[in-house]
Order: structure tokens, then sequence, then C-alpha cells
């Protein structure tokens, strides 16, 4: 399939007739990607379809507000970000177990997920992924599972590039370490 541009799905979504076809494109386009980004956060499929949602309609609400000064692939991982930033957060208000206590099996609960199609190596890095500092994390998953550039990341996280850096270098360094350690 042809990559879309924005500059056609902008040319879509700016005559009115034809703003549901350009919402299409976008969906379209960019839905697997957010999903993976998304699952990679939050960890379980259902949870992922649900802040996935979440972000779509975000992005229906708010595509008119956008400045179109940067790229919107980076405006949707923006929304996707901080839409599973909150989704996290209001899961652990819930009272559901804290992703940072030691009664918290991740290995278990993905052994558990039927969606989930990892190994004992992947349960592994996801867990030491999960042992990170949030900022770390949503760095790390951007910058390896991603591999977005620093400066879009920059875009999406609203951080500077040096900062994007450093961060992703003391997130590997931690992972490598939990790693070594068993």
């Amino acid at each position: 399939m042809k990559q879309i541009t924005d500059e056609q799905i902008f040319a879509k979504w700016d005559v009115e007739a034809t703003k549901e076809e350009a919402f299409k494109l976008i969906i379209t386009t960019y839905q697997e990607k957010l999903y993976w980004h998304i699952r990679r956060m939050v960890h379980f499929h259902d949870d992922a379809d649900d802040v996935v949602q979440n972000t779509f309609i975000k992005v229906w609400k708010n595509l008119d507000k956008f400045k179109r000064q940067s790229k919107l692939y980076t405006w949707l991982y923006r929304i996707a970000t901080n839409e599973s930033l909150t989704f996290l957060q209001k899961k652990k208000k819930k009272g559901t177990v804290a992703l940072e206590t030691d009664d918290y099996d991740l290995s278990a609960e993905l052994k558990a997920d039927p969606y989930f199609e990892g190994d004992d190596i992947q349960i592994k890095l996801q867990q030491a992924i999960e042992s990170l500092p949030e900022k770390q994390k949503v760095v790390f998953t951007l910058r390896y599972y991603e591999e977005m550039k620093y400066d879009d990341m920059s875009q999406v996280l609203d951080t500077s590039v040096g900062a994007l850096k450093a961060s992703y270098h003391h997130a590997v360094k931690k992972i490598e370490k939990f790693l070594i350690v068993d």
C-alpha cells in the first residue's frame, strides 16, 4: 500500500464532505503502530484496545486544533502516550495491584494473557522495562521498539533531545543490569 502523507490526510480533513474519509485514513495508517506502542505500556490486549479507542476519540475531537507544525504521527504518539499514562494512573488509583509492589507478578499475568505471544526472554525484558521509572520506560519504548528519532521523540514528550538521550542511556544500563542479575 502506498504511504499516505499528512498533506493528503489534511486535504481530505479540511473538506467537510471527506472528513470521515480522512479520519479512516488516519486509523488505517496508524492504528496498528499505536496499538503496539500502547500495548507495550499497558501490557494487556483488552487494556490496549480501550486506550487505542480513547486515543482515536481524542484525535477526532481535537484534529481541528492540531496546528500542523509537527508531524501528524508525533502528535498521535503524544496523545497515545498520555492516554496510556492516564490509564495506568487510573488503574493504580482504583486499587488494582501496583506494578511497583513485590506482590505483582508480571510474568504470571503475561503468561495468562491469551494475546501475549512472547517467550521467557521477552517476559524478562518486559519485567526489566517495567522496573524503570515512568519517563525512562516511555523513552526506552519509543526508541527501542518504535525506532523513533530523538527529534520526533522530543516533540512527542516535550523534552530536549539531550535529556532523551540521557534517559535512554540510563534505561539501557538499568535493563542490562536487570537482565544480567538473574
